[in-house]
């Protein structure tokens, strides 16, 4: 148990590091091309995403989000205790991790961002790139294919959703608390939270149609 929270706290931590630090450093070197920092912020998301779910993914499932969790506590693939404690580090990783890359490149060390993201096509966006996401990880039939197939989900729904597909809740949370390029105004996370939270379900109800996976512990 000790061994996969903080695995979890850990994997969400240094996921959200390379979110936020990665959109700090695109921006940065992209001399106002927002697609030139949008694509260093995917390609930095993508590599780390992979290794982190093939890193961690033998001692916790490499969550990192809380909407894989209560999809696994749905699917009685997690006991409830495990998962409470897994969404509470969770949150807790993506808001230290936020911090960290604040401090890495010498911005204070929490500052609410102002990134304005609100609205229906961004809810929208976030309904598409969870339930996406909650498919492809839990149609994944091994922590090896998992590592590559819910980075592509991520990489390809940063650009064809209008939200780039935050599609986590905790790290909504953590991304709110650095006003730089990946940031988003914390007014905005709680609708986007609740767009995860439908996105989350749907995509529960549709992997009844779909084969079922054996739970990886």
């Amino acid at each position: 148990m000790r061994r996969a929270v903080t695995a979890e706290f850990c994997g969400a931590l240094l996921l959200t590091a390379a979110v936020v630090g990665s959109g700090i450093m695109g921006e940065r070197l992209a001399g106002g091309n927002a697609a030139v920092a949008l694509l260093a912020n995917t390609a930095a998301t993508v590599a780390a995403l992979a290794a982190l779910i093939a890193m961690f993914g033998p001692m916790s499932g490499a969550h990192f989000n809380p909407v894989i969790t209560l999809i696994a506590l749905a699917r009685r693939e997690l006991p409830a205790g495990r998962s409470l404690t897994y969404v509470l580090v969770q949150v807790a990783g993506c808001c230290a991790g936020a911090m960290l890359a604040n401090l890495m490149f010498e911005l204070p060390l929490v500052t609410a961002s102002a990134h304005a993201r609100t609205g229906g096509a961004q809810w929208l966006s976030e309904v598409v790139a969870t339930a996406g996401l909650v498919l492809v990880a839990f149609t994944s039939p091994t922590i090896s294919a998992a590592a590559w197939r819910v980075p592509a989900w991520i990489g390809a729904a940063y650009w064809f959703t209008a939200s780039t597909s935050f599609a986590n809740p905790a790290i909504t949370l953590g991304r709110s608390l650095s006003d730089t390029f990946a940031g988003i105004r914390p007014a905005d996370a709680p609708g986007f939270i609740a767009a995860q939270l439908v996105g989350g379900v749907l995509g529960g109800l549709l992997l009844r149609v779909f084969a079922e996976r054996k739970a990886i512990q």
